[in-house]
C-alpha cells in the first residue's frame, strides 16, 4: 500500500541518507558578485502548460519582479503568497514558457527531495550578506 501523508515528489530515501556533496571552492569575489535580496511574494500562480513552474510577483522594495520558480509539483501558489523569501536579484533574465524570469528564488532541498523556501525576517529589498 502507499504511505499516507507523504509529500508529493518525495523519494523514500532514509532520513540518514547523505546530502549532495559540496561543490568546488569559489573565491570571495565570486560570492560577492551575487546580489541576494529579501523579497515578499505578493502573488503566485501556476504557469499554463507547465507542470513545474509557478509565476511569482515579488516585491523587492525598490521594484517588483516576476520570477519563475520550478516548484509547482511540491508547493501550491498559496504556500508562497505573502511569504518573505531570498532572491538572487542580479541573475540575467531568462525566458521560460514564453515568460521572462527576472531573478531566482533560493530554496533548500531536503534529503527526501522536498523543497523549502529560504525565509528572512527583514524588509523587502534588504541585502542578504
Amino acid at each position: 500500500t502507499e504511505p499516507e501523508n507523504e509529500p508529493e515528489g518525495a523519494t523514500n530515501e532514509p532520513a540518514d541518507a547523505p546530502y549532495e556533496p559540496f561543490k568546488g571552492t569559489i573565491s570571495y569575489e565570486d560570492f560577492a558578485r551575487l546580489d541576494l535580496r529579501v523579497g515578499r511574494v505578493t502573488h503566485a500562480e501556476k504557469v499554463a502548460r507547465s507542470k513545474k513552474l509557478l509565476r511569482l510577483e515579488v516585491d523587492l522594495g525598490a521594484e517588483q519582479r516576476q520570477i519563475l520558480a520550478g516548484v509547482a509539483e511540491q508547493m501550491a501558489p498559496e504556500d508562497l503568497t505573502g511569504r518573505k523569501v531570498v532572491v538572487v536579484a542580479n541573475l540575467a533574465p531568462r525566458k521560460m514558457m514564453g515568460l521572462e524570469s527576472q531573478g531566482m528564488l533560493l530554496m533548500a532541498e531536503n534529503r527526501d527531495g522536498t523543497f523549502v523556501p529560504l525565509t528572512a525576517d527583514a524588509e523587502p529589498g534588504a541585502v542578504v550578506r
